[in-house]
C-alpha cells in the first residue's frame, strides 16, 4: 500500500513539475508606432515571430503597432517604467535625451538607408552611448535620405526657403531652422493631416513615407538636396530588467536575431524608399533638382547645426568631434 502511495505522490510531482515547465514560457508585450501596413512596422513582427521560433516558442511576443500600446514618443519611457517589455521608436522623439546619438542624424548627405543603418550601429558599438543605461538596446537602424518635399510651391535655392513651415522632428527640425524656414516639431503620424490642411507648407522626410505614410498624396514637390540629406535613427529596445532574466543563451539567440534584422530594416528603408517615389510620381510629384553651385551653398548652411552638436556633447563631456569624425570616416 505504500509503495502505492509513494508511486502516486511521484507521479502527481512529476505531472506538477511538466504543468509548471510548460506554463514557465516568457511573455512579452512589443510597442510600435508603424502602421500595420508600414514595411518597418512588418519586419518588427517578423522579429518576434523569429524570436517565438528560434527559442522553440519559450518566449513568445505579443506585437502592438500603431502607437495601441504606447504612443511613438512615449514609447522609449513606457518600456523603462514596464508599460511595453520591448519597443521601437525614433529617438528624435525625446529631444536633447540622446545626445551622443543624435550625431547620426546630422545632415552628413547620407545616401541610403543601408549606409545610415551600419552608421548608427556602429556609433553604438564604438561609443556605448550612456545615454542608454535604463534600457538593453536591441539594435538601431536608419531611413535613407531626409529631403525636403512640399505641397505647392517647388524648392530650388534658398531663397526660396524664406516663409515656409515645414515639419521636422529633432534633428531634421534644426536642419529646418538652418536653411532659412521655420520647423514644426510633430511626428510623422501627424504629418498626413497637417499638409492637407495646411498646417504646413512641407515636411522634411525620407521619400519612403510618401508611401508608407501616403504623404505623396499631399505634396507635390520634391527638392533633391543631398548635399544635406539627413537620417533619422530608430532604436529597438528591451525592458532592463526583462532582459536580464532572459538566460545567457536565450539572449545570445535574440542578439544573433538582432544583428540579421538591422540588415534587413535597412534594406527595406532603400527598397521603400524606391516604391515611395514611385508613388510620389503616380500622383503627379515632380523632382526639383539643385545646382552644383546652389547644393554647395546648402552645405555650408548646415554646418552650423553640425557645429552645435559638438558643442552641445562637449558641454556634456562627450567628444563630438571624434564622434562626427567616426561617423564620416564610417559613411
Amino acid at each position: 500500500m505504500k509503495r502505492i502511495t509513494i508511486l502516486a505522490f511521484l507521479a502527481f510531482c512529476f505531472s506538477a513539475m511538466f504543468a509548471f515547465n510548460a506554463s514557465a514560457k516568457t511573455q512579452f508585450t512589443y510597442a510600435n508606432f508603424f502602421p500595420p501596413s508600414h514595411i518597418q512596422s512588418q519586419l518588427a513582427e517578423s522579429w518576434c515571430k523569429e524570436v517565438e521560433k528560434r527559442t522553440n516558442g519559450e518566449v513568445t511576443i505579443k506585437y502592438f503597432p500603431a502607437g495601441t500600446l504606447t504612443k511613438g514618443p512615449q514609447t522609449y519611457d513606457g518600456v523603462v517604467n514596464g508599460i511595453a517589455d520591448i519597443g521601437m521608436t525614433v529617438l528624435a522623439y525625446s529631444r536633447g535625451r540622446f545626445l551622443l546619438a543624435s550625431a547620426i542624424d546630422l545632415p552628413l548627405g547620407y545616401k541610403s538607408g543601408v549606409q545610415a543603418t551600419a552608421v548608427a550601429n556602429a556609433v553604438f558599438n564604438k561609443f556605448q552611448p550612456e545615454e542608454f543605461k535604463d534600457s538593453e538596446i536591441m539594435f538601431l537602424h536608419a531611413h535613407g535620405p531626409g529631403l525636403i518635399q512640399t505641397r505647392s510651391k517647388p524648392v530650388s535655392s534658398l531663397a526660396d526657403m524664406k516663409g515656409l513651415k515645414l515639419r521636422g522632428t529633432g534633428t531634421s527640425g534644426l536642419v529646418v531652422a538652418a536653411l532659412g524656414a521655420s520647423p514644426v516639431g510633430k511626428s510623422m503620424r501627424e504629418a498626413y493631416q497637417m499638409l492637407q490642411k495646411g498646417v504646413v507648407d512641407g515636411s522634411l522626410h525620407p521619400v519612403e513615407a510618401n508611401k508608407g505614410w501616403k504623404l505623396g498624396e499631399v505634396v507635390k514637390y520634391l527638392t533633391e538636396n543631398y548635399s544635406t540629406a539627413y537620417t533619422t535613427t530608430f532604436a529597438v529596445f528591451m525592458n532592463k530588467g526583462k532582459w536580464n532574466k532572459l538566460s545567457p543563451a536565450t539572449q545570445k539567440t535574440i542578439q544573433d536575431i538582432n544583428g540579421e534584422w538591422s540588415i534587413k530594416h535597412g534594406q527595406a528603408w532603400d527598397a521603400s524608399d524606391k516604391a515611395g517615389l514611385e508613388f510620389f510620381i503616380s500622383k503627379g510629384g515632380k523632382a526639383v533638382s539643385l545646382s552644383d553651385a546652389e547644393s554647395k551653398k546648402w552645405e555650408a548652411a548646415v554646418v552650423p547645426v553640425i557645429d552645435g552638436f559638438v558643442k552641445k556633447a562637449d558641454a556634456k563631456g562627450i567628444d563630438g568631434k571624434a564622434v562626427v569624425d567616426f561617423i564620416k570616416a564610417n559613411m
